[in-house]
């Protein structure tokens, strides 16, 4: 009989709310998802933290911008592993998709909109953008925490 190498126990916490497709929504979500995280030990003002401040705010931001339909919510998942922290924010909207990591267009310099998806790109360790059953997408960004 061989003996087993114990393994670490693998934790996940997952934390969804859905909020207003409005400025205000977005703006709970990006507090609501910092004070989550920091109910999990990733303390505000970390880097962790703020890096996930902007990756929240800008996919909440877009959400409400360009994903939404009048009377429907959109949806914030975080998901936290050892390694990984995943944010996740969805919307109802199918027609109007972003472009794909790797064709996100830079604005020009004196533009005052369309830098959102340019700080994810550059934030986040990889991000993608899915189907959502039918009824929406989803935007995943993933933030590698070691």
């Amino acid at each position: 009989m061989h003996a087993l190498t114990p393994q670490q126990p693998l934790t996940v916490r997952v934390f969804t709310q859905r909020f207003s497709a409005t400025r205000r929504g977005a703006r709970l979500a990006r507090h609501l998802a910092l004070h989550q995280l920091h109910a999990w030990g990733i303390p505000y003002d970390s880097d962790p933290s703020d890096t996930a401040a902007v990756l929240v705010a800008e996919l909440a931001a877009n959400a409400v911008t360009h994903g939404r339909v009048p009377g429907r919510d959109y949806e914030l998942t975080l998901t936290l592993s050892p390694d990984t922290l995943r944010i996740e924010v969805s919307d109802t909207r199918t027609e109007q998709r972003p472009p794909r990591p790797g064709d996100v267009p830079h604005p020009p310099a004196l533009a005052e909109s369309g830098r959102g998806l340019v700080l994810v790109e550059a934030l986040a360790s990889r991000w993608e953008v899915l189907e959502r059953g039918g009824l929406g997408k989803t935007v995943r960004a993933e933030l590698d925490l070691r």
